[in-house]
């Protein structure tokens, strides 16, 4: 948990101040682009694109299907009015020992919405370059750590490839009504200048808690405000290096997660186990020096959460609570963010990686690097042309390798509603 800060006003979820390290790197990698509806239009159409060089060169020159790719791409939620809507999904193929497979065409690949077979119109290769947003969350317990996730994220900057642009966000306090607030800050819009990227991490600080949720959401709403460049449409990805509870933000879990659907990006998470030194400090005094405490707004959104039908006179002031309970508020809190995480992670395409240190946090990074420079990005327009709002699932199977393989792809989108 993170010392005693918090925001009023707007809804939020339940979420302590733990200390908590975040550190997002959403980027560049799926644009999860979704939408069902109209017709595929008679003019303005154009060739199919082929996003940069593969292993193999033949492979995502043309449609795959022989016919012209048309349209608008739109996010999952999204409800754009247009006469054809390409849904990309990301793909990540790995073999029996859980390596990457490289080198695959579109005749690789077979796409199934809600059961029904679809032609794939884009193709992007493993070669085509991300897009990435890094959050940095030094907060709470990590403070003493900083230089450490410095390293971790100079290592990982280092592993990507050149073309990778990458911003860089992280939080800071800013004092404000007698209290010191947490707010998000951008060090660093998407650039491929690495001088650039290295002076934004050196100038990363800690922060009185952490607004988690008001930064995935900025990143939705700010980074990946514009439509995605040709070259990395179906390529844009977030990762996080964090233990997940949120503590200051007005946003909430629901607006977050929708948000960086709709804007077409993967999510990463580096889970860091932060659990038991928040535990160990709430063991201690709560009045002593390094407080670990809830404000009363936030315990307000735990209340609604996990205890809608208690009093809310109840879940005022977290110091005047028993150790136990307060004990037992920060486990669930844990526990709800590591779910968050997985859904959030799972629904995008994309995955979790557990660092139990900070220690651990470069060789996950590295294990993402890793991940992102190996997915494909897979493009079609819809046979179900209905505009109902429902949500459609997707699977992606492959064709013609040897042994057994595993696909890694994005579940589904939500249809427009009209």
């Amino acid at each position: 948990m993170n010392g005693s800060s918090g925001k009023t006003g707007q809804k939020t979820r339940a979420w302590p101040l733990p200390g908590l390290v975040s550190m997002l790197i959403a980027g560049a990698m799926i644009s999860l682009g979704a939408g069902a509806g109209g017709q595929e239009p008679s003019s303005k159409q154009q060739r199919p694109r082929r996003v940069a060089g593969s292993e193999n060169t033949s492979s995502g020159a043309q449609n795959p299907a022989g016919t012209p790719a048309a349209g608008e791409e739109v996010g999952e939620g999204d409800v754009v009015r247009v006469d054809t809507q390409l849904v990309s999904v990301p793909a990540i193929v790995s073999n029996s020992l859980g390596r990457p497979v490289g080198g695959l065409r579109p005749d690789n690949f077979i796409i199934y919405e809600d059961g029904q077979k679809q032609t794939i119109a884009n193709f992007g290769t493993t070669q085509a370059p991300f897009e990435i947003a890094l959050l940095l969350d030094t907060s709470g317990s990590t403070r003493a750590d900083v230089e450490l996730i410095r390293q971790s994220a100079n290592a990982f900057i280092t592993a990507l490839r050149s073309g990778d642009r990458v911003a860089i966000v992280a939080f800071k306090d800013q004092a404000g009504g007698g209290s010191s607030m947490a707010t998000v800050d951008v060090l660093a819009k998407l650039t491929e200048d690495r001088k650039v990227l290295r002076a934004a991490i050196q100038n990363l600080g800690s922060s009185n808690g952490t607004p988690f949720y008001d930064a995935l959401a900025r990143i939705a709403d700010e980074i990946f405000r514009e439509p995605p460049r040709e070259e990395v449409r179906g390529r844009r990805a977030v990762v996080a290096l964090t233990d997940g509870v949120d503590s200051t933000s007005n946003s909430d879990y629901d607006e977050a997660r929708n948000k960086l659907l709709r804007a077409g990006v993967a999510c990463y998470f580096i889970e860091v186990n932060t659990e038991d030194f928040v535990e160990d400090r709430l063991l201690k005094d709560c009045q002593d020096d390094g407080q670990l405490t809830l404000s009363a707004r936030q315990l307000q959104r735990y209340r609604r959460i996990f205890v809608p039908q208690s009093r809310s006179e109840d879940y005022i002031d977290f110091c005047q609570m028993g150790q136990f309970q307060r004990m037992q508020i920060s486990r669930d809190l844990y526990n709800l963010a590591r779910r968050e995480m997985n859904d959030l992670a799972r629904a995008a395409g994309a995955r979790n990686f557990v660092a139990a240190t900070l220690q651990d946090a470069r060789a996950a990074f590295a294990r993402v690097a890793d991940d992102i420079g190996t997915q494909y990005s897979l493009g079609y327009y819809p046979t179900n042309k209905a505009r109902d709002g429902k949500f459609r699932s997707i699977k992606v199977e492959v064709r013609g390798l040897n042994g057994k393989n595993e696909v890694r792809a994005r579940e589904g989108y939500k249809a427009p509603n009209k």
